[in-house]
């Protein structure tokens, strides 16, 4: 029996790290974006003689260390009894490591999968699992319940799917322009002194965002926050204010990757698609808002 899950990829906009000794309690305040691209898992178990786990990305495989969160989610959720092989394929439409949630797509799908293939393990429980390993190996801090809940969301309290709060921002149909530049690794910024400035900047984005919960105030709050915190310069930061020329609201900086995204209306995608051109920027995925929970279940392909 195959089976799928699909995660959408997530955005943050702007985020307030919060570290606690119960993996469970820590995670993220802040906003974010949940895309329709994003992370697809499929999961093939066959009984056998010994216990064996692989974990492959887009179709190649991967050693343990190169995938250590799935691997400790699979372990967790994997019966002690079980003999057989587990295969994970992990199917990324976003690069790794450039911000768009892979390795929270990765452990959630993993975790949802198991956990509905063994029977093992609610929704919830497998998605506090995902939450658990991703903030213990520092892969991320609040893309797992982000991905839960869906759409354009505002995580207003920290923690694990079941602990932390989320609300959700209506919005009309704006398109997602993602620019995915370069990898940032979330672990070094986390453990950097930037971290004060995020902290400051955050809580006053998230302030902001609450009084007027609008896409538009998001995006004017994100860029703010992206220049505020230093995070947001050099080249990264001149493609964003040629986009900016164009669309009416502020383009912005992905957190935590060298890669910018923007809220377009459906007039505004030819403009910006022959600026990108000209700057030779030629990987621009136009994705729409994920509204739903992940989806999971048998795959008949």
């Amino acid at each position: 029996m195959l089976i799928r899950a699909f995660i959408p990829a997530h955005i943050t906009a702007f985020f307030v790290p919060r570290f606690n000794e119960n993996p469970l309690f820590a995670g993220s305040l802040g906003a974010g974006i949940n895309l329709t691209k994003g992370t697809n898992v499929f999961v093939s178990i066959e009984s056998g003689l010994e216990r064996h786990i692989h974990v492959a990305f887009n179709g190649e495989p991967v050693k343990k260390e190169q995938a250590f969160i799935s691997y400790s989610v699979a372990e967790e959720i994997i019966p002690q009894e079980f003999e057989g092989d587990v295969e994970i394929w992990q199917y990324f439409d976003f690069p790794n490591g450039h911000g768009f949630g892979n390795s929270a797509g990765g452990a959630l799908g993993t975790a949802l999968a198991l956990g509905y293939y063994f029977k093992n393990k609610t929704f919830l429980q497998a998605a506090q699992i995902a939450h658990k390993h991703e903030v213990l190996n520092k892969g991320g801090l609040g893309d797992v319940i982000a991905q839960v809940h869906g759409g354009i969301e505002i995580r207003i309290k920290a923690g694990a799917p079941g602990i932390g709060v989320v609300d959700n921002i209506f919005s009309e149909e704006y398109k997602v322009l993602t620019i995915p530049l370069g990898r940032l690794s979330t672990r070094e910024v986390l453990d950097s002194d930037v971290v004060k400035a995020i902290e400051k900047e955050g809580q006053k984005a998230l302030g902001k965002l609450l009084k007027n919960p609008t896409p538009e105030n998001l995006m004017h709050l994100a860029r703010d926050f992206a220049e505020n915190t230093g995070l947001l310069n050099g080249e990264l930061l001149e493609i964003a204010k040629e986009i900016d020329k164009l669309i009416k609201l502020p383009s912005s900086m992905v957190m935590l990757g060298k890669s910018l995204f923007a809220l377009l209306r459906e007039e505004e995608l030819p403009r910006v698609q022959e600026k990108l051109r000209d700057l030779s920027i030629d990987n621009y995925p136009i994705c729409g808002i994920y509204n739903e929970k992940p989806k999971v279940g048998r795959w008949i392909g």
